[in-house]
């Protein structure tokens, strides 16, 4: 018998990746076709699974990719094919998004469908610019209308001169092309010309802008400041409430678009924290990791890794292709015996101890190869001692030279290799091209190489930071002199320089 197919209207809330719903994460990483619109948050788009079809109906102003109608013959379609299907929109589904049409044409089609509700930008948008739309002190009443429609045609669904003397807060999309009809269509209809107005554009990033003004001035304010759509506006007294809590652009990254170039797999984890921290963040992964090219021999290696003194990890890389091959020969962690670990640094060794495993030796400052060979001339000796160094084919031949001095038989055990990333899901490219950025982040002298084998112009007074000396060296020989150096060499040393970087 084959599957019945189930639709999911989805919304993907405003902007922010932190706004979309549990529920919403589910959806796309089951689904076994994804329609989506043009997204504030594409990274959305890595939770789906390899095999999974995208298609982008790209709805945005006057741009649509495809018609309503299509997109509601296409979901249908391929739903009757008996596959999940998740239509992903902006915001809700149900909030100027169509929602209710498609639903409609899936109910009228006989096909099962679930409605995933998503923040909506008119709700999340304002409270991100610092704007309560409901407060005890100025309302508690919300109208909610669109900005798509043109005030001064006589066929408009929306009576101005009702709404203006409507009491409480007014919030509108869809409107910044029109949005001198609209405040004069409001003041024509009996509202305060003082009344405070605020517009935020991409509301919940961290390009967000907000400008402030009244229904008579801030037309002007949006034309002089060349300000577009995406935005979303709310009208009434609650805008005054941002002079004290406007909390989103206070963030000390706030208006800095920052570049993360290290693997997909790992990016995640510092895009978080300059997020966090408010910046705008361009994920564009250069480089991604891939088996050796000779795998029986790592699978031999690590099949024989209690045998040894020393296990070396210098990359959390590494640390989980290791782990990983060691746990499809071995059922039992006890069969690694009783090796002694040494790691290169905090992110090598916080992966070590998510295997429940201590570390009997890291360099105190220096985390790259020299502090480790140097924290091992330090310690105890290791002459005559077997040591296990798990690497990527590319590492450096420090460590491997500087143990083999001290007198230790040292084997090499290449558990992957760095190749070029090929694959650019979210535009990130594009957007890095059109856009510019203030700074390119490099966390290894792999990513600046195949940065630079991309092709793309470095922007125009852009600044590169570098995680080590090693990547420094990189991007010197590229002829890009790095802002700052991390100190120390990990993932929070170099988030703690891009704080110090923005600060002055």
């Amino acid at each position: 018998m084959s599957t019945p197919g189930i639709c999911y209207l989805v919304g993907a809330g405003p902007g922010d990746l932190g706004l979309v719903t549990l529920r919403a994460k589910e959806c796309v990483e089951m689904a076994d076709v994804l329609v989506y619109d043009a997204l504030s948050s594409p990274e959305i788009l890595r939770w789906t699974k390899k095999d999974c079809e995208k298609i982008n109906v790209g709805k945005r102003a006057k741009d649509h990719t495809l018609s309503q109608e299509g997109i509601n013959a296409l979901i249908v379609e391929k739903t009757k094919e008996g596959k999940k299907v998740v239509r992903l929109k902006g915001g809700d589904p149900m909030i100027f998004g169509r929602g209710g049409e498609e639903a409609a044409e899936l109910a009228a089609a006989g096909v099962t469908f679930e409605i995933v509700p998503g923040i909506s930008s008119t709700i999340g948008g304002p409270t991100y610019a610092g704007i309560p739309v409901t407060h005890r002190d100025h309302c508690s009443q919300l109208t909610i209308f669109t900005g798509h429609e043109d005030p001064t045609k006589g066929e408009s669904s929306i009576d101005y001169a009702h709404l203006a003397k409507t009491p409480g807060t007014k919030v509108f999309v869809m409107g910044v092309s029109r949005l001198r009809e609209i405040t004069s269509a409001l003041v024509a209809g009996g509202a305060d010309a003082a009344t405070p107005i605020a517009l935020t554009r991409w509301a919940t990033t961290g390009s967000q802008k907000t400008i402030t003004g009244t229904l008579a001035d801030i037309a002007d304010t949006v034309e002089r400041e060349n300000f577009g759509s995406p935005a979303v506006a709310v009208i009434g007294g609650v805008v005054t409430e941002r002079e004290k809590i406007n909390w989103f652009e206070k963030r000390p990254l706030f208006g800095k678009r920052i570049v993360v170039t290290r693997t997909r797999e790992q990016a995640g984890a510092l895009s978080r924290e300059l997020s966090s921290l408010g910046a705008d963040v361009i994920e564009l992964p250069t480089i991604r990791i891939e088996p050796p090219e000779d795998r029986r021999e790592f699978a031999e290696m690590v099949t024989h890794s209690h045998e040894y003194d020393w296990l070396i990890f210098t990359s959390p890389n590494g640390v989980e292709r290791f782990f990983d091959a060691f746990f499809a020969t071995y059922e039992d962690a006890r069969s690694l015996g009783n090796p002694r670990i040494a790691v290169i640094g905090p992110g090598t060794a916080q992966k070590v101890r998510e295997y429940r495993l201590g570390i009997d030796l890291m360099p105190e400052k220096d985390f790259v190869a020299e502090g480790l060979v140097e924290a091992f001339a330090n310690g105890d000796s290791v002459e005559n001692l077997t040591l296990l160094w798990v690497r990527g084919s590319d590492a450096r031949d420090v460590v491997f030279e500087g143990l083999v001095a001290l007198g230790a038989i040292v084997d090499e055990c290449v558990a992957y290799r760095t190749v070029p990333e090929t694959e650019d899901p979210t535009g990130a490219a594009a957007r890095l091209r059109e856009d510019g950025a203030d700074l390119v982040t490099f966390t290894s002298a792999s990513t600046v190489e195949n940065f630079f084998k991309l092709g793309l112009p470095w922007p125009e007074g852009c600044a590169a930071g570098s995680i080590g000396p090693v990547t420094t060296e990189a991007l010197k020989k590229h002829g890009i002199e790095p802002a700052f150096e991390a100190k120390p060499s990990d993932i929070p040393g170099l988030v703690a320089a891009i704080r110090k970087w923005a600060g002055a």
